[in-house]
């Protein structure tokens, strides 16, 4: 089993109103999960690493012991979470550092979970979540 994540986060003046959206869909184009979750007040930062583990919850809760055969293709315009999570970036903040132990443990419950950094334009349906979300938190 393969799947792409992509996830995207935002706020709307960093910090501000902030909303995290994913989309998972497997080898076959089909999407199998969807998220979008506004956040009450967070940073963009908060907001990324947020949308990847929202996604990654839900994709292991959904196939439960079969996530332990599945990949996970992790694909987001963040390159702080991209690097920080493949170990090329040291992770400072205090206030990420839990976020980021929280997607490292989900990670495990998988076969394999890569990132790759990808341009906004190639991530537009984890932005249309994530924006919606900011939208219904106004």
């Amino acid at each position: 089993m393969q799947f792409t994540l992509y996830a995207d986060g935002g706020s709307r003046g960093n910090p501000g109103p902030a909303g995290a959206g994913a989309i998972v869909r497997d080898e076959t184009g089909e999407t199998v999960v969807e998220v979008s979750e506004f956040l009450g007040h967070a940073t963009n930062n908060i907001a990324e690493y947020t949308a990847v583990l929202r996604a990654l919850e839900v994709l292991s809760e959904k196939l439960g012991p079969e996530a332990v055969k599945a990949t996970v293709h992790v694909r987001l315009d963040s390159m702080l979470v991209v690097r920080q999570m493949m170990k090329q970036w040291k992770l400072k903040n205090e206030g990420l550092k839990p976020l980021a132990a929280r997607v490292e443990e989900l990670m495990q419950n998988f076969n394999s979970v890569s990132f790759e950094h990808v341009y906004r334009e190639d991530n537009t349906d984890a932005d249309r979540l994530a924006n919606r979300a900011m939208d219904r938190g106004r």
